[in-house]
Parts: structure tokens; C-alpha cells; sequence
């Protein structure tokens, strides 16, 4: 696993990575061997072609995290759409066995879950953010 850290763009120095989860249409328990395999070479590929980093990944029998560092372009809504998206037309293309019954023609339910990540936790950019009013006020005096 990578360890998150500052990314630059031309006009951007960010550190923002999301922890997903995905679950397949019914809780299916679809991921196993080479759909396993296969699913998290979709993943790789996907966040490769994007320039988004994947810094975890992990895909069980009925659900899959990956944990991606991406440009601050790209919403977490958008990111979630294109991997799920991707995925589902590749692994459904390569195991058409997985579109019969039950949620057929769907691979993931509608919803995830995204959590956002850094080095810094939410209580210390509350205390910076309160500190650089207290600092501005004082160079007001």
C-alpha cells in the first residue's frame, strides 16, 4: 500500500483520496477467483488510464474497497461512477454467466460508500484554521 502524500497538478497541490466500497446488485457473492482477479484489473487499469493512484485494494466474495488518491478535478460522485461503470460492462462482457437471474444486467447496486483521507486529521485543521484568524487579528492590533 502506498502511503498518501502531496500530488501537484499545474495549478493545484492536493492530497485527497477516497475509500470506497462497492457492493454488488443483492449482496451477490460474485468475487472469487478470476472474477476476483479480473475486477481488480479493471480498478488498475481504470484509475491508471486517470492518472488516480491506487493506494489499497481489496475485493471479497460479496464487496470491494479501493482506496485511490485523485486530482481535485474529479469529484467522488464521478469517481465512483467510472470505476463502477467500467467494471461492470468489462466483467460482464468477459463472464456473461453473471447477468442470469437475480439482478441481471446489473453487476452493483445503485449506492457506496466513499470516506475521505489525509495526513491531517479534521481537529488539526479546525485548530489551524482558528489559529490564522487569531494570528490576523493580532497583526490588525
Amino acid at each position: 500500500m502506498h502511503v498518501p502524500q502531496e500530488r501537484t497538478t499545474r495549478h493545484s497541490h492536493y492530497n485527497l483520496n477516497y475509500h470506497f466500497v462497492f457492493t454488488p446488485k443483492y449482496r451477490r457473492h460474485l468475487f472469487h477467483g478470476a472474477v476476483r482477479e479480473k475486477l481488480m484489473q479493471v480498478f488498475r487499469e481504470t484509475c491508471l488510464m486517470r492518472d488516480w493512484i491506487v493506494l489499497g485494494m481489496e475485493v471479497m466474495p460479496d464487496h470491494a474497497h479501493i482506496f485511490v488518491s485523485v486530482p481535485p478535478k474529479w469529484a467522488p460522485s464521478d469517481v465512483a461512477k467510472i470505476l463502477k461503470g467500467v467494471s461492470a460492462r468489462r466483467i460482464l462482457k468477459e463472464f456473461p454467466g453473471l447477468r442470469g437471474g437475480e439482478g441481471s444486467g446489473h453487476l452493483w447496486t445503485p449506492s457506496f460508500y466513499v470516506g475521505s483521507a489525509g495526513n491531517i486529521s479534521a481537529g488539526v485543521i479546525e485548530r489551524y484554521i482558528q489559529e490564522q484568524r487569531k494570528h490576523q487579528v493580532d497583526d490588525d492590533a
